[in-house]
């Protein structure tokens, strides 16, 4: 049989149709290939920002360091990079002279709630800023971090500037009181030790961001918690707390004053030494004087200087006495009352003991005898 030019027989027209049908399947088998290549390229670059996000970014370089504040953990805080002081960062007295006392988990606050708010670079620095809350305060900290560096593939970092920060701190009336219920003692951690003032602030190294809440509660003297929050890094933040005299130190002055006055009416003489009350005559005293306490002052105790003042006082004193007349000879009997005001000051010396020194407000300066 012949077959006219350009008219395919039908059994080849079968094998090119099989041929077309199994190219079909193989191109959508390529076209899926390619579709989920580009879904798992798309899928490990998201994986990896992801992973730089959260593990190799400065901000997941200082969420971390936030993360081991939190968890009370100042020891592995201390030791990320950038943390310690450095050289450049000792410019200021406050800083060279600081304590680090206070770089321990027992005086770490609580801080929660930590949230990245912004980052971005500035030339070689990513400035960070961390929302968070601070013993239950909201607040807010910019942090500098610059690369340090590599770890395989993924970028280190450090802190460009410390986020240490320093609290000078004065406190009257104590050299004892606690720092988030952690207890210390000025002379130990002042620069000058035994030999510092009361009055000089004591600059002592702290985190930040954290609160800080500085307490006194002695046989002497108390203070309710007193709090400074630092929130920026290398800021110096003053901190002054007046503590108030207790209850049994105001009756111990009161007793130690009482017995001092008492001890003084044993002098038989009109001035007598070192104490706040006398009496003149004109006359020659042919018998006596006798001393007597009529009122003993109520003693008040207020914040001075180093220690402590007692405000001026009235007391009265009583005295009997024989006087005879330089002019006729004449013989009278002194029966009077003697009111005075007493006054003085208290200092703590260095083996915790307190010195007393009791005075009258018409004295410039303690007479002799009069401390205790």
């Amino acid at each position: 049989m012949v077959q006219s030019a350009g008219v395919q027989a039908p059994g080849a027209r079968s094998r090119r149709a099989r041929a077309a049908r199994r190219r079909a399947p193989l191109w959508s088998d390529l076209v899926l290939l390619s579709i989920v290549g580009v879904v798992l390229v798309g899928a490990l670059a998201a994986g990896g920002l992801t992973a730089y996000r959260e593990f190799y970014s400065p901000s997941a370089f200082v969420t971390r360091y936030l993360t081991l504040l939190s968890e009370g953990r100042a020891a592995d805080a201390l030791q990320l990079p950038g943390v310690a002081l450095s050289h450049g960062d000792l410019d200021s007295d406050s800083f060279r002279s600081a304590s680090d006392a206070l770089l321990r988990r027992d005086a770490l606050g609580t801080l929660t709630d930590i949230t990245v708010t912004d980052e971005h670079p500035d030339g070689d620095v990513t400035s960070v800023t961390v929302q968070y809350k601070a013993g239950g305060h909201l607040g807010s900290s910019t942090f500098r971090v610059a690369q340090d560096g590599w770890i395989g593939v993924a970028p280190a970092w450090e802190f460009a500037q410390s986020p240490l920060a320093v609290i000078s701190l004065t406190v009257r009336g104590s050299d004892r009181f606690s720092v988030n219920g952690f207890d210390l003692d000025r002379r130990q951690v002042a620069a000058q030790g035994a030999d510092s003032s009361a009055l000089d602030p004591v600059p002592m190294l702290v985190f930040s961001p954290g609160l800080y809440s500085v307490s006194v509660k002695t046989s002497t003297a108390t203070a309710k918690g007193m709090g400074v929050l630092a929130d920026k890094p290398l800021a110096d933040v003053p901190l002054d707390v007046q503590a108030t005299p207790t209850e049994a130190f105001v009756k111990i002055v009161q007793q130690r004053v009482n017995e001092f006055l008492s001890k003084c009416t044993t002098q038989q003489v009109l001035q007598p030494t070192g104490c706040p009350f006398g009496y003149a005559v004109p006359n020659r005293v042919i018998d006596g004087p006798t001393w007597s306490m009529v009122t003993n002052p109520d003693i008040t105790l207020q914040p001075d200087a180093e220690g402590w003042k007692i405000a001026p006082t009235p007391a009265t004193a009583h005295v009997q006495l024989e006087v005879k007349s330089l002019y006729d000879g004449s013989v009278s009997h002194v029966d009077q009352d003697v009111p005075f005001d007493v006054d003085g000051t208290i200092r703590f010396l260095p083996d915790g003991s307190a010195s007393i020194s009791i005075t009258s407000p018409e004295q410039s300066a303690p007479p002799p005898g009069s401390e205790g």
